[in-house]
């Protein structure tokens, strides 16, 4: 009986992995060696989408929802393929972008309340919007016009940042531990994944209590992670964890509750990124 139940499980085990074996070849992965000539900047994308939704959209037969993936400072762009795969695989084209080069400036850790480092952010937004506007020429099989954007740490605070300034655009938002750009600035569907702490602790007023996210609809996942496991060095299990509560966010279809402006008090940054 233990043999039967030992082969059974062996069976089921290589069916999975065939799966995933069988995903991640239906997966077209490619590196775009981007380069916005008005600012001299290299801006490199690493591309995913589903090769049949890839063809169905060329063919005029549907356009794709779009994502863009904005990584934390020290991790590359190209380290949230469990994430990137996983929304390709829900037929979305995906868009993680390098934001920061050997040559960039090292982060401020000074400002009020985070103005230190809004040359960062605003670098950010400006290499979104020219990978918007070149990926609707050269990939137009998706909705540009409609973004869901997905950031960790750093790259969770540009996310903020510029969901705060595209509200007509973006439509969902999801952060990995963001630590600076208050979360209720921004009027679209948010959920946000959140580290043990530690080291890597919110500014105060980032993340609101619970009070104001159930009132505004913020989703709160609490992960008890590290905060760079947020990313492909995560172990497997809390990737698959993230996975399956990005998905449900995705399946939600009710709108984003109304938010009133906030004040944000004055507070010094305290974390390190």
């Amino acid at each position: 009986m233990r043999r039967r139940l030992l082969i059974a499980a062996a069976a089921i085990v290589a069916a999975v992995g065939s799966t995933l074996g069988g995903l991640h070849l239906a997966i077209r992965h490619q590196r775009l060696p981007l380069f916005d000539v008005a600012r001299q900047r290299s801006v490199p994308v690493d591309l995913y989408v589903r090769r049949d939704k890839e063809a169905e959209a060329s063919a005029g037969v549907e356009s794709l929802p779009f994502a863009i993936l904005l990584h934390g400072n020290t991790v590359r762009s190209s380290e949230y393929s469990f994430l990137a795969d996983a929304l390709a695989a829900r037929g979305y084209l995906v868009a993680s972008i390098q934001n920061d080069l050997p040559t960039d400036p090292p982060l401020s850790m000074h400002g009020y309340p985070y103005e230190g480092r809004l040359q960062a952010y605003q670098r950010g937004v400006a290499n979104i919007d020219f990978v918007i506007k070149t990926l609707r020429r050269i990939e137009p099989i998706a909705d540009y016009d409609k973004l869901m954007l997905i950031g960790h740490s750093q790259g969770g605070d540009i996310a903020v940042y510029y969901a705060a300034g595209h509200p007509d655009t973006v439509t969902r938002l999801v952060t990995l531990d963001n630590l600076r750009v208050p979360l209720q600035f921004v009027h679209a569907k948010i959920l946000s994944f959140r580290s043990r702490g530690g080291l890597f602790k919110p500014d105060p007023g980032v993340v609101p209590g619970t009070a104001e996210c159930n009132k505004d609809g913020i989703q709160i996942v609490m992960t008890g992670a590290q905060h760079t496991s947020l990313s492909d060095r995560g172990p497997e299990a809390l990737k698959q964890r993230i996975v399956a509560r990005l998905l449900k966010f995705l399946d939600d279809h009710k709108p984003a509750p109304k938010r009133a402006p906030i004040v944000v008090a004055q507070y010094s940054p305290s974390a390190p990124y």
